[in-house]
């Protein structure tokens, strides 16, 4: 379970295309069908903030 530095992600986990995400203020969601080069590119971004609203909300 990777801990991030991110001032709104606490936590990323990716299994079997469930990616599940801790935010600091409002816990655990879990995104499906998500795939596993996209939770890699999540934990390699700068910014996991940014990539997560351009890359995973709204469309998983």
């Amino acid at each position: 379970m990777p801990y991030v530095s991110s001032s709104a992600i606490s936590r990323i986990e990716w299994s079997n295309g469930t990616l599940s995400i801790w935010f600091h203020e409002s816990g655990r969601y879990d995104y499906y069908g998500v795939p596993e080069s996209v939770y890699d590119a999540f934990l390699a971004s700068r910014s996991k903030g940014t990539f997560f609203n351009y890359h995973i909300r709204d469309r998983f």
